[in-house]
């Protein structure tokens, strides 16, 4: 919540791309952690340093990003190692089993 995010010029811009700021709750650095994580990983695991070729190639590197590895295989603390998908479909595995026996 800097002087530089809050200030007129810099909100004016943002309106004018039809852009809506979020900011966090002073104070309170928790809210954006897993957005901050997702593009750390993502900076250094996926772009290049150099940027994209085009818009287009930056458009399909990051689905292939998101979509292909991120989702699929990568693996995530969080998930006790596992990627989000096969923590998914552990949770529905054992959710379906628990219901089952109701």
């Amino acid at each position: 919540q800097g002087c530089h995010y809050t200030s007129k010029t810099y909100r004016q811009l943002l309106w004018r791309f039809g852009i809506k700021q979020s900011l966090s709750r002073r104070g309170n650095c928790h809210d954006n952690a897993p957005t901050e994580r997702f593009f750390r990983s993502f900076k250094t695991e996926w772009m290049p340093r150099s940027g994209y070729q085009s818009f287009a190639a930056g458009v399909e590197a990051i689905n292939n990003y998101i979509t292909g590895y991120f989702n699929r295989y990568r693996p995530h603390q969080f998930n006790k190692g596992l990627s989000p998908q096969k923590a998914e479909a552990e949770y529905f595995k054992t959710y379906n089993e628990v219901a089952s026996f109701s």
